[in-house]
C-alpha cells in the first residue's frame, strides 16, 4: 500500500474542511455589519445629520434604511440565511457610500484599491457569486429541500 506525499496529504485536508472558509468570514463579517448596523441605529440623530451633510435624499428615511441593512444584513451574513439576496442592498448600501461621500476625494487608483468600501463590495460580490458554504442555513435549507425529491426518485 502507496501513502500519498504530504501535499496530497494536505491539499486532500484543506479541501475536506473548505467550509471554514466561508463560516470564518461570514462570522467576521457579519459581525462587523450587525454592530455597524446597531451602532448607527442607537445613535440615529447622528447619522442623520451625516446624511444632510453629505447631500443624501430624505436623509432621516435613508439614513434608517442603511443602519437597518446594516444591522439585519449582518445577521443574515452569520446566519448564512438567505445570503445571496441579503447581497443585493448591501452591494447597494455599498455603492451609494462610495459614490456620495468617499470617490469624491479619491483621484488616483492606489488610493481607490485601498478604500474600506471596496474591500466591502468584493466580499459582497464574493458572496452573492459563491454563497455562504456548506456551514450555513441556506445549505441546510437546499439540502432539506432536495431531500424530499432524492427519496422520491
Amino acid at each position: 500500500m502507496q501513502t500519498q506525499p504530504v501535499h496530497a496529504r494536505a491539499l486532500a485536508f484543506l479541501n475536506d474542511h473548505a467550509w471554514i472558509g466561508p463560516l470564518l468570514l461570514r462570522l467576521v463579517f457579519g459581525y462587523f455589519w450587525l454592530e455597524t448596523g446597531w451602532a448607527k441605529l442607537n445613535n440615529l440623530a447622528f447619522f442623520t445629520e451625516r446624511f444632510v451633510e453629505w447631500g443624501i435624499p430624505w436623509p432621516a428615511l435613508s439614513a434608517t434604511l442603511c443602519a437597518g441593512t446594516e444591522m439585519i444584513g449582518g445577521l443574515l451574513i452569520m446566519l448564512g440565511l438567505a445570503t445571496r439576496l441579503t447581497m443585493l442592498p448591501m452591494i447597494f448600501n455599498m455603492l451609494v457610500a462610495l459614490a456620495v461621500v468617499v470617490l469624491p476625494g479619491i483621484s488616483t487608483l492606489d488610493a481607490f484599491v485601498e478604500l474600506d468600501e471596496v474591500l466591502y463590495v468584493a466580499v459582497f460580490v464574493w458572496l452573492l457569486v459563491a454563497g455562504p458554504g456548506r456551514a450555513s442555513l441556506d445549505h441546510l435549507i437546499a439540502r432539506r429541500a432536495q431531500a424530499p425529491r432524492l427519496a422520491a426518485a
